[in-house]
This record gives structure tokens, C-alpha cells and sequence, in this order.
């Protein structure tokens, strides 16, 4: 790709007489360098004087006052393909030539101030950078159905196209719709008892009130949060070791939506949350939401390689997650389509290159008390248990070997290897293994000393006694650690002072390092200024602040498609050149502005949509606008949705009354097929199937194994949590209708519902069937529906009559879809 852009529109009269007639010409429109043509040349740009004099990554490429000597003359007058520059198109002319040795035989003088091509400072006409619009709201002729400022956009968009907005949904509809949005979860049927009853005119904005003031609020908003957090329970890659406290930071999420945290403080704490004065535990827990990146922990994966792609991964979750950017095509070189160069990627990059990944006590309430007191009887019988063997000389003899090949490797083969396996199992290994023992913290002398227990064989070959001894000892160590109160911990980011600098890779290779670079933001956006601040703090403020107006519109869109199916605009994922246009720019912007002015209030937002005439349509295809309008952009009704993964289950599970409303805590394994967990690279991915209540818990806990994951969450197309997913697609496959009819979880809950018909429901069968409806759909049953199914009923046997009709209700259309 170009590593020179062509600059277009410099005035000439701001430079030299003979620079700008003869030089400048040459360096604009034909010596354009290709990065990946030689990495002799790679990170040369002509487009500014000093980075061009200074070189590019193995040195510079002018020298002042020898053109002979220079790369740049070299490479220009060579006649060798794939030397030769410019690599495409027609060479320089023997004119061109000349004038570049003349200036370079001169001295080379860049003209003080200039800059060719890119400034530092880049402009773009492109909409999703400019400031947000500001006007009136638009008058409309329907005036009587607006019921807030988005139903003006909307409708003065309607009455331009000459289109009527559709009627009103049923009240039915509308809780159990506004319900699912809001909670994930179906009304139940005294909630839809109340709210029929209710005739206030405001009945309908009590309701949302409710529900917004609901615990499992925040379940359901966290849920989409942790797909732009690519959050799982397991490292990804090869092995796929489960992480057993990933769900800590999800809790803080769950937390916060429930909260109401704005959504700027929501930021700057995920991003840099352990860099704010007096940072408080929960501030500290937020930074998980970049440990969310996988980890590479195959033995022959170099750690320099996979810190590499853990920043790759960083980086691009940031941009699709903020700024609705593909910043990753700018990896290896600039991107094609949007003002994002590859060094300003880099620059992204170093962003969070000076921080490291560390694990941190982060305890729930009550559960200090337990720990501290069984603190002092712990430490005693871990110590008696290490001293009834010679642990501790063996444990210096082990790291006096590993420190040896660490230092010297080549000596011995075998250890070599185990500090190869080391490396990749044992964070901060190297750091860990060579610092003394008395500058240890307590947490990682007592890391070494379990990896030690568990990895001894080289030490204890020649000893047979020994390696028994050892693994009575792992047994002992395993039993006291698991009768021993523990604290929740968490992973989290802090600073690192020793981090190195961060360079361009060249081709978005790790192993060619190029120039380095410093933290900075996107040039088209407003200026970023770390002010004093640490840069990743400082980034993080930036994100949110008044003057990035990118931010606030990518936010709401994302959360405006949550509620009708697509974003005003609809690449939530793009808002580069190559994305869908907004469909009511001006409603993007306006709800982007108070969004903004409301204190980055979630709550605020979805009141605001989901209490709008435009929300509350009725969701009816519309033969009249179906080839005008046919992916309902215009918002002419509301539209049907194919409910998400989790909520599908958590739908069932409410319905049948088997759903646990616990909030928070550990992720939970309940029935799944055989043959999934044994999938996992050494049968790591042991599946014990959850028992009690934590069975029946919201899909939201279910353990998320990237390698193996819940089949019922991919078979309703779940994101495989490997990079952030801004939005979810909807497939229709026969294993849908497999999964709801045979699997474990479903059948269960088909009885449960017959239990609830049988028992709480009217003895006459009509009043049962009514009562199965009301609780599956939300609404009561038509005399069609209650004559066929009482025909059903009828032809199956009695004892599973009722289980019968409950898998059916459960494998309805309508009992998947949010109407």
C-alpha cells in the first residue's frame, strides 16, 4: 500500500522558489514509496520533511549533501522490479531525477512549516465526522401523534414519503414487548393482569418505570454489553483453559446498567479505571473489560507474539466499540477507505501498550470475614503440609535450573522445554522466576510454588520416594485449598513502566518491528491531549468528551437497533465510508445530543424511545410500502424480532416457572448434549452439569467455552465472543426446531408448564388451555386456537396431554419472537 499520499491543493507559494518548482512536484505526484516493497524503505513518508530526512525503519534513506548515497536516488534510478520506485506506473523521468539529486546535493532543505499531503490536523467531508446538527425539530401535519421529539423526525420522514405511520399495537403487545426489550424476560401474567387493569393515561409509562427499576434491567443490557466486550469464560486458542473469575467483571457490568452509571464514567472506568486517583475496587474491576482478549497459550507461541495480538485485539475492540470504525484494516497498511493511517493505528496501540495484565483480590460482601479468619489455621497447616518434605529444597533446585535456562538456553534440551511450557502458563513468567524471592509479592511466590508442585518431574526424575511424597503433598495442598474460605478475585489492567516502546509492525507483521510511535488518536477526529494525564486515562476521557461528537451518535444508534431490529444507521459496526448511511441523520444526532446533555443516562435514552409513538406502532407487514420500504427503515410500523439466544431459554424458563432470578455471580453449566465438553483440546473443558437453582439460572451465566460452546446459544446464532460483535444476525435453521423440541432444558420446561396448567389453572379444559396461552404468548387464546388445541389435547394420551400442548405453545413462532 501507498506509504506517500498524494497532496493535493498546497498552495506552492508558501515554499521555496526552486523547492516548490522542481521538488515538490516530484515528491507529490510520482515518488510514492510502497511499504511492503523493502522493509529498507518501509516507514518513509513524504509528507512530512523531518520523518522523511529522519528515515525510515533501518535508516534514513537522504543523505543531506550526497544524492549517491542516498536510498531514495537509488531506488528511483533502479530498473529492478520490486526495487524500483515508484513501484507502479510509469518511472521518474531523467528530469525528475535530476532535481531530486540537486536538492539532496544542496542539503536537502525542507522548507520550514511545510507539510505535503496528510497535516497533522486531517479533514473529512464524510457525515459521521462532522459536528452534530443542531436545528429545530421539523414540523409535521399529524401533530396529534407525536408523543416526543423522535416521533417528529420520524413522522415528517413518513409524511415526505406520503406514508400514514401505522396504528397503535394492542396493549398486550405493547407490555410484553417493552418487557423483553427492557428485562430480556416476558411479562408475567399478574404483571399483564395489572397493567390491563390499569386505565391512568400514564399506565403505560408507569409500567416502563417498573421495568426500568427492575435487577434484571441490567442482566439484559449487560448481555449485549459483553458482546462488544468479546466477553467468555475460557482463554480461547488451543488449550482453552476456563477462567474461573471472568464473571467478576461481568458482575460490575450488571452493576452498572442497573445503576444507571453514565455512560461516560461507564468508559473512562472499563478503559482506565485503575489510573483514576484513589481508584476505588470496583474502578480497579471495570479494567476487565479489555482482559476479555484471548490468550495463546500453545507452547510454541512466542509471548512477544501473543502480547501483540492482545493489543491487535484491544485496539480493535475500542474502535468498534466507540467509534463504530474498522481501525483493524489499518494493521498492515493505511486503510483504503477511511482517514485512518497505519501509523496512527500504531499510535492507537501504544495507547495501551504501557499497561500489563495482572489478577487482583476482589472480594463480594460477607466474604472478607470467612477469609481472614481462617487466614492464620491455613497458613500453619500449608506450612506444616510443604516442611513434611524437603519442598522447599527441591523448589530452589528447580528455579536454579529454570533461572539457568532461561539465562543461557542451548545448555539442556529438556529444560529449555520446560521453560518454553512455562512462559506460555505462567504470567509475567520471566519477570516472576528471576526476581529474588524476598521482592516477591505473596500472591506470585505462592504462584511459583503451585506451578512447582504441578511441574516437578525434571527435578524429581532420580528421585521415586520423592515424586510420591511431592504428589501426596499436591493432594493435601488441592484438599486445604478447597475446605478454605477464598476471595473472588479479578483480572484486571494496571500501568507498566517497563512496558517497551511501541513500533509500527511492518505489514502488521509482529516480528518486523518499525519506527515507534506515540499514544494518539485519529487526526480526522478532534485533537487528543493527554494534558498531564496518563495517555490511556487520558484517551479514555477523550472517547467521551463534548468535542468528540462520534462517540455519543455510534452509542445510541447501537441502542436504538436493540429496539427496532436495525440502527439508523445500519453498519452499527461502520460508520466509515463504506457504511450504511443514517437513515434520520438529524434523529441520530438530536438523540446523540441529549444523550449527552441527559448525563450519558441509559435509562434516560430507552425511556425516551421506548415511550414514543414511533416505538409503540403495531409490528404488521405493510403491503403498501413493502417494495418501498421493505427493511422498514422509515419506521412506518414496528418490527418483528427473533428473540436472542439467551432470552429464547430465559424466556422458556420464565414461563414455565423454573427460572432463577438470582442476579450476579458465578457462570453455571446446565444440561447440554454429550460429546460437546469432550470437544475441548485434553478434555480441559470438563462440563459438571449445575445442580439446584444455579440449573436454572438466565443464559447470561451459562460458561462460555470459545472452543466448545453452549450449542443451543450458536444454534440461535450467538457471537463466538473471539472480537466484538456490535451487532447479532438471525438465521433460520432445522436445528432450531430441534433444539426447542428435544433438548434437556427445553423438555424440562415443557413439564414444568403442564405442572403450572395442572395445578393452578380451572379444572374444565378450556379454562386450562386459556390459562397455557396466556402464560406462553402473553395474551389470551382466540376460539380457533382453543377449539384446535382442545383437539389436541383430546387425541393424546392423559398423563402427557398437558406436555404435550406445553411444546407446543413453547415451539410457536410467536413464543420466539417479540412482536
Amino acid at each position: 500500500m501507498r506509504r506517500i499520499v498524494l497532496a493535493l491543493g498546497i498552495c506552492s507559494a508558501a515554499f521555496g522558489a526552486d523547492f516548490a518548482k522542481d521538488v515538490q512536484p516530484v515528491l507529490m505526484k510520482r515518488c510514492v514509496m510502497c511499504h511492503g516493497a523493502a522493509q529498507q524503505l518501509a516507514g518513509v513518508r513524504f509528507d512530512n520533511g523531518p520523518d522523511a530526512l529522519k528515515g525510515g525503519y533501518s535508516g534514513p534513506v537522504i543523505v543531506a549533501g550526497k544524492a549517491e548515497a542516498s536510498k531514495l536516488i537509488e531506488r528511483v534510478t533502479s530498473t529492478k522490479n520490486g526495487f524500483r520506485m515508484p513501484p507502479m506506473g510509469a518511472s521518474l523521468s531523467d528530469a525528475e531525477v535530476e532535481s531530486l539529486k540537486s536538492w539532496i546535493s544542496e542539503g536537502a532543505v525542507w522548507p520550514a512549516g511545510l507539510t505535503i499531503g496528510k497535516a497533522t490536523t486531517r479533514k473529512s467531508n464524510h457525515w459521521a465526522f462532522q459536528p452534530l446538527w443542531k436545528g429545530e425539530l421539523p414540523a409535521v401535519k399529524q401533530a396529534d401523534w407525536v408523543r416526543n421529539p423522535i416521533d417528529r423526525f420520524v413522522l415528517s420522514k413518513l409524511e415526505k414519503e406520503g406514508i400514514a405511520p401505522s396504528p397503535e399495537a394492542s396493549r398486550t403487545v405493547l407490555l410484553r414487548r417493552v418487557t423483553l426489550d427492557l428485562t430480556g424476560l416476558p411479562p408475567t401474567a399478574d404483571a399483564m393482569r395489572k397493567f390491563l387493569a390499569d386505565t391512568r393515561p400514564d399506565a403505560y409509562e408507569r409500567a416502563v418505570d417498573e421495568l426500568l427499576s427492575s435487577r434484571q434491567y441490567g442482566e439484559r443490557w449487560a448481555r449485549q454489553w459483553l458482546d462488544l466486550a468479546r466477553y467468555a469464560d475460557s482463554d480461547g486458542y488451543e488449550k482453552d483453559l476456563i477462567r474461573p473469575y471472568a464473571w467478576r467483571w461481568r458482575n460490575y457490568v450488571i452493576e452498572s446498567f442497573n445503576a444507571d452509571k453514565p455512560f461516560d464514567q461507564f468508559t473512562v472506568e472499563q478503559l482506565a479505571g485503575d489510573l483514576l486517583p484513589n481508584a476505588t475496587l470496583e474502578q480497579k474491576v471495570a479494567t476487565g473489560f479489555h482482559r476479555n482478549t484471548l490468550i495463546n497459550r500453545e507452547a510454541g507461541v512466542p509471548r512477544a507474539e501473543d502480547r501483540f495480538e492482545t493489543l491487535v485485539n484491544r485496539v480493535n475492540t475500542t474502535s468498534t466499540t466507540w467509534l463504530g470504525l474498522t481501525m483493524g484494516c489499518s494493521q498492515c497498511h493505511d486503510h483504503k477507505y477511511d482517514p485512518i493511517s497505519q501509523r496512527e493505528y500504531y499510535s492507537a496501540m501504544a495507547v495501551f501498550s504501557n499497561s500489563r495484565d495482572t489478577e487482583i483480590d476482589a472480594p463480594l460482601s460477607g466474604e472478607l470475614g470467612p477469609w481472614l479468619a481462617s487466614r492464620t489455621t491455613y497458613l500453619k497447616k500449608r506450612g506444616e503440609i510443604l516442611k513434611s518434605a524437603p519442598v522447599q529444597q527441591w523448589f530452589e533446585k528447580w528455579q536454579e535450573k529454570m533461572r539457568s535456562a532461561v539465562q543461557k538456553p542451548g545448555t539442556d534440551i529438556e529444560w529449555d522445554f520446560s521453560v518454553t511450557s512455562f512462559r506460555v502458563m505462567f504470567d509475567h513468567a520471566d519477570e516472576t522466576l528471576l526476581m529474588p524471592e524476598e521482592q516477591r509479592s505473596e500472591r506470585d511466590q505462592w504462584r511459583l510454588m503451585l506451578y512447582f508442585l504441578s511441574n516437578s518431574r525434571l527435578t524429581l526424575r532420580d528421585d521415586k520416594e520423592g515424586e510420591k511424597k511431592l504428589k501426596e503433598i499436591r493432594d493435601q495442598i488441592a484438599k486445604l485449598e478447597e475446605e478454605t474460605p477464598k476471595l473472588t478475585q479479578a483480572s484486571v489492567v494496571i500501568p507498566d513502566p517497563k512496558a517497551p516502546a511501541q513500533r509500527m509492525a511492518v505489514r502488521g507483521d509482529w516480528k518486523t518491528p518499525g519506527i515507534e510511535v506515540q499514544p494518539a488518536a485519529l487526526a480526522v477526529l478532534p485533537e487528543f491531549k493527554p494534558a498531564g494525564e496518563p495517555e490511556r486515562l487520558a484517551y479514555a476521557r477523550w472517547l467521551v468528551s463534548d468535542a468528540n461528537d462520534l462517540t455519543p451518535r455510534v452509542i445510541v444508534n447501537r441502542y436504538w437497533q436493540e429496539f427496532f431490529g436495525r440502527g439508523i444507521v445500519k453498519t452499527s459496526e461502520d460508520f466509515g465510508t463504506q457504511g450504511d448511511k443514517p437513515s434520520h441523520p438529524e434523529l441520530l444526532d438530536h438523540l446523540a445530543r441529549e444523550f449527552r446533555a441527559n448525563g450519558w443516562s441509559v435509562k434516560k435514552l430507552h425511556r425516551t424511545i421506548v415511550t414514543s409513538a414511533t416505538y409503540r406502532q403495531a409490528s404488521k407487514a405493510r403491503a403498501d410500502i413493502a417494495e418501498r420500504d421493505p427493511d422498514n427503515a422509515w419506521l412506518s410500523r414496528q418490527s418483528r424480532l427473533r428473540l436472542s439466544a439467551e432470552s429464547i431459554r430465559d424466556v422458556a424458563l420464565a414461563t414455565s416457572g423454573l427460572l432463577s432470578m438470582q442476579v450476579g455471580g458465578p457462570s453455571v453449566r446446565p444440561p447440554q448434549p454429550k460429546g460437546v465438553a469432550e470437544l475441548v483440546y485434553g478434555n480441559s473443558g470438563k462440563w459438571v452439569e449445575s445442580t439446584g437453582a444455579d440449573k436454572y439460572r438466565r443464559g447470561l451465566y451459562i460458561v462460555f467455552q470459545r472452543t466448545a460452546p453452549y450449542p443451543m446459544l450458536t444454534n440461535f446464532d450467538a457471537p463466538d465472543m473471539t472480537v466484538a460483535c456490535s451487532r447479532r444476525r438471525s438465521s433460520d435453521t432445522p436445528l432450531q426446531a430441534l433444539n426447542l423440541l428435544n433438548d434437556p432444558v427445553f423438555y424440562e420446561a415443557a413439564q414444568a408448564l403442564a405442572y403450572r396448567v395442572a395445578t393452578e389453572a380451572p379444572a374444565e379444559t378450556g379454562a386450562k388451555i386459556d390459562y397455557a396461552v396466556q402464560l406462553a404468548l402473553g395474551r389470551k387464546a382466540s376460539a380457533t386456537e382453543l377449539t384446535r388445541l382442545k383437539k389436541y389435547v383430546d387425541e393424546q394420551p392423559k398423563e402427557t396431554a398437558w406436555v404435550g400442548l406445553a411444546r407446543v405453545l413453547m415451539n410457536l413462532d410467536e413464543f420466539i419472537v417479540r412482536e
